[in-house]
């Protein structure tokens, strides 16, 4: 399997009649993900896109083997969501829902540390595995298959580099949006210890930006323990301190979060930093 998923994932859509999971569940069809049951509560016996609908995941799951689930419900509902999806026994979960609130987030970490589910989100595009599965809402136009790892936490920012990598014919092994919150089921250091031993994956391009430690976490953990290429860029250069920047996880809290704090801490474990998106790929081909 590559990180995560790949193309034999078994896919569950929580909330996949509803507006956003219901546009892009036909959006994953059309890429190729074997999305093979959907749950919305009142919804059981419809179809959409001639996937059935099911009440609960115990029901779905009774049905069909399931290996991941997305999740589009609204924000209230997300802790009962992925609580749900645990309890059922999936081992990996892609929470899209943005403004999830704080207390819900912590609970869900929780959870899924205590029963061995791996999440990535809330508040992400979710991930992809270019040429095999999307999982979220990552723009098939901006991938293509390759050697490069992409990992992100900013949503935006995902597609963005991706395609700036695609336009100079660097192809990527897993594109994958942590998500915005201060509080992820996934960080940056997981994620690369999953790639280190992914055969797939020759470099990787780690896209930061302001905001809490993670940044600083992970270049730690390059210089000691990581032998495969990276390449680093930090957004919100020129944040103004104390002010939340697009999310609630890009906010500076004195010198801590700092872009400057970021980039020191790559360029001190070796990696370099691109300033622009442009750069990037020249960096990455260096």
């Amino acid at each position: 399997m590559a990180i995560f998923v790949d193309k034999d994932t078994n896919v569950l859509v929580q909330g996949i009649t509803g507006r956003l999971g219901a546009l892009q569940t036909e959006l994953m069809l059309d890429y190729g993900t074997r999305i093979v049951a959907g749950v919305t509560p009142g919804k059981g016996g419809e179809t959409q896109f001639d996937i059935p609908v099911y009440d609960s995941i115990q029901e779905a799951m009774s049905k069909h083997r399931i290996d991941a689930s997305v999740i589009y419900v609204p924000a209230p509902f997300v802790r009962d969501a992925a609580f749900e999806a645990i309890d059922a026994g999936i081992k990996f979960m892609v929470i899209i829902t943005d403004w999830v609130p704080l207390h819900s987030e912590m609970k869900i970490k929780a959870y899924a540390k205590s029963k061995g589910t791996r999440y990535i989100g809330p508040n992400t595009p979710g991930i992809m595995i270019p040429g095999q599965t999307s999982l979220g809402m990552i723009s098939p136009s901006a991938v293509m298959p390759g050697g490069v790892a992409v990992v992100s936490r900013s949503g935006t920012l995902t597609d963005e580099v991706a395609s700036h990598l695609s336009e100079q014919g660097i192809g990527q092994s897993v594109v994958v949006g942590l998500g915005g919150d201060p509080i992820v089921g996934s960080r940056m250091i997981d994620v690369l210890k999953l790639l280190k031993e992914d055969v797939q994956t020759k470099g990787v391009v780690i896209v930061g930006e302001i905001g809490g430690t993670m940044e600083e976490e992970v270049a730690r953990y390059l210089d000691a323990q990581f032998d495969k290429p990276v390449v680093a860029f930090v957004a919100g250069r020129t944040a103004p301190r104390g002010k939340v920047m697009g999310h609630a996880g890009a906010i500076i809290m004195g010198e801590r979060g700092m872009a400057e704090s970021k980039i020191n801490a790559f360029k001190s474990a070796g990696v370099p930093v691109a300033k622009t998106f442009w750069e990037i790929p020249l960096l990455v081909k260096r």
